[in-house]
């Protein structure tokens, strides 16, 4: 074999879905529904890097076809980038299973957290947990979400609520990063709720996040991301803008979970401070988001906290691709809305908030990507990039939100390495 050919080879896909940074990186406004489609398409790839993407033809013609060890038929199949979560919290212990009940009685979030549930018990859990604890609870996580087609993760922390809580929770996300198939992005969110010991006294968790955990943090390079959870009784926009500047000051790159339950004027905020991406947005006004859209903030969409939440109201995708925002969609995965999968967020996208197949799947390789600013690396399928690619048993792109209920995938490759083969 020459040295300038392939160690596997995806052939004769139906759609190879390329979404090619020609386009524009990140998507915005109708560019979100360009997905660069190559029919009878093929994709080569060499140790982890695609090295070839093309028609089947021209791959047969370019290298020497038969002499390639690994060759994946991809006939009446769909292949697209790997799905990147950019918003996820898979770092804790414990579930929440007995709220839904609570839910279904009519408690709103904010009542459950009063209550003692919500974060705070699984606050109480995951404190109690090892570190061997919550790798190992993190490591079944990532495979489920792998064996759902995602090839990249964001996690947070959060769950902790104290530095040394903290800390055992990014280095169990650092571990994982390490150590399982799939890269995982750290995420501090220390300012994620008031803990039990620090109740009335806000303002001195703030403190303790300033001057203590984040130092801490940066200086054992444990996160790339600082988050704050901006809310209407959790954290103000004064305190948020205090923790935010703060790890911008020790090198940690802003995000904000904004405007979920109430509208705060976060939107206004994230672009304020230039946040890389802004979570949640349900409630945001029109000043912030095209404040938002002048400052580059992305949004980060994520459909199914209102689906567990039984929310009437979702994030107003269409106006927000109107107004030129850049908008990506992930899990959340949390005790509180418990969903392995990227295809489930597509559907709800789609249904909920009436985004067209092709700007959900944008939304959620591309864009996503740059949410964590990854996209020289992952979200698109282009030569020099990770080969990080998705073989699905449909036709074309259409059917990740047209048929729902069941995992799609067929094949997953992470690294140039096939890691599921369902």
């Amino acid at each position: 074999m020459k040295n300038d050919e392939p160690d596997l080879a995806i052939v004769h896909a139906n759609q190879l879905v390329t979404i090619d940074s020609k386009f524009g990186v990140p998507r915005i406004g109708e560019k979100m529904g360009e997905l660069a489609i190559i029919l009878d398409g093929a994709v080569a790839v060499k140790d982890d890097k695609i090295i070839f993407v093309g028609t089947t033809e021209d791959l047969m013609s370019k290298f020497t076809y038969d002499q390639i060890i690994n060759k994946i038929d991809a006939t009446n199949k769909l292949v697209t980038p790997g799905f990147i979560d950019p918003h996820t919290h898979i770092i804790f212990d414990g579930s929440r299973e007995s709220e839904l009940s609570m839910k279904l009685a009519g408690k709103t979030y904010l009542e459950i957290l009063e209550a003692g549930g919500g974060i705070l018990k699984t606050v109480r859990e995951t404190r109690r947990a090892s570190l061997e604890k919550l790798v190992e609870n993190g490591k079944k996580i990532l495979d489920r979400m792998m064996n759902y087609g995602t090839t990249t993760v964001e996690t947070k922390s959060g769950y902790g609520l104290s530095l040394d809580s903290e800390i055992k929770s990014l280095k169990a996300a650092n571990i994982l990063n390490k150590d399982h198939p799939l890269d995982v992005v750290s995420t501090f969110l220390g300012a994620h709720a008031i803990p039990p010991e620090y109740k009335g006294r806000t303002d001195d968790y703030v403190n303790l996040i300033i001057s203590e955990m984040i130092p801490k943090i940066a200086s054992e390079g444990l996160a790339e991301f600082c988050d704050v959870f901006c809310e209407e009784g959790i954290f103000s926009t004064e305190q948020t803008q205090k923790i935010i500047n703060a790890a911008k000051r020790y090198g940690l790159k802003p995000q904000i979970h904004i405007d979920e339950i109430a509208d705060t004027n976060g939107a206004l905020l994230a672009a304020k401070l230039k946040a890389v991406q802004a979570g949640h947005l349900l409630k945001s006004n029109d000043e912030g988001l095209r404040a938002m859209a002048k400052a580059g903030v992305i949004a980060t969409l994520l459909p199914g906290t209102p689906f567990c939440l039984m929310l009437k109201d979702y994030a107003p995708a269409r106006k927000m691709i109107e107004f030129g925002i850049p908008v990506t969609l992930a899990t959340d995965l949390n005790p509180n809305c418990w969903t392995e999968s990227i295809q489930m967020i597509i559907v709800l996208a789609c249904y909920n908030m009436k985004l067209s197949p092709a700007e959900a799947l944008t939304a959620a390789t591309i864009n996503a990507a740059c949410a964590l600013q990854r996209q020289d690396q992952v979200g698109s399928i282009e030569v020099g990039k990770k080969a990080d690619l998705v073989m699905f048993n449909a036709p074309n792109y259409q059917f990740l939100a047209y048929q729902f209920g069941i995992n799609l995938v067929s094949t997953v490759i992470k690294n140039g390495k096939i890691v599921v083969q369902n």
